[in-house]
């Protein structure tokens, strides 16, 4: 070890080692506060955690899974501002025109298609025929609604295909709505 000029030893390589045992320390903490903030159910049930370079690795995949998922909620909540749009300038445009006839819109969503359909209180519409068309183009109805605003009614119904290899053709299932529209 090195002297100074007074004769004793140097301070300054005990200081680095207190210091670096310090951040090696603080590190450690950090990599557990963030291992403990990972779901339980991303951990490998075969093998428990053993270093912090596995700690690390599972928190940046589950970060990047985090951020995919952020993600795809942004796009779907785009899509839903978008529906909510197209569904609101529709009911002004059936509401400025005054409705004789049913107005029929049809929306490919990807994997489902949205049906919006405003009919007048005067009409005997018949929803399962609707429901039968979806079922005979291959789509499944997995809800339905309507409400009534003022002398119109606003069926709402969502489907999706029942096999997604074979998918659903919209236009197809749009010209056979037309069809029984025009027959009430």
């Amino acid at each position: 070890m090195k002297k100074n000029s007074c004769g004793g030893q140097s301070n300054s390589k005990p200081d680095r080692k207190a210091i670096e045992k310090k951040r090696r320390n603080d590190m450690k903490i950090l990599c557990s506060k963030l291992a403990s903030l990972i779901p339980h159910h991303n951990f490998k049930p075969s093998k428990e955690i053993a270093s912090q370079q596995d700690q690390l690795d599972l928190a940046a995949v589950y970060i990047k899974h985090l951020r995919e998922r952020i993600e795809k909620l942004k796009r779907l909540k785009e899509e839903a501002m978008r529906s909510m749009e197209a569904s609101s300038s529709m009911m002004e445009r059936t509401a400025s025109v005054g409705l004789t006839s049913p107005v029929l819109e049809l929306r490919d969503l990807g994997s489902s298609i949205e049906l919006v359909l405003i009919t007048g209180l005067n009409k005997n519409f018949m929803l399962y025929e609707v429901i039968s068309i979806f079922e005979q183009e291959g789509a499944e109805v997995v809800s339905a609604s309507f409400s009534t605003v003022g002398g119109k009614i606003f069926h709402t119904l969502h489907a999706q295909a029942k096999l997604s290899r074979v998918g659903v053709e919209t236009t197809r299932v749009c010209q056979r709505l037309q069809e029984l529209i025009k027959s009430y």
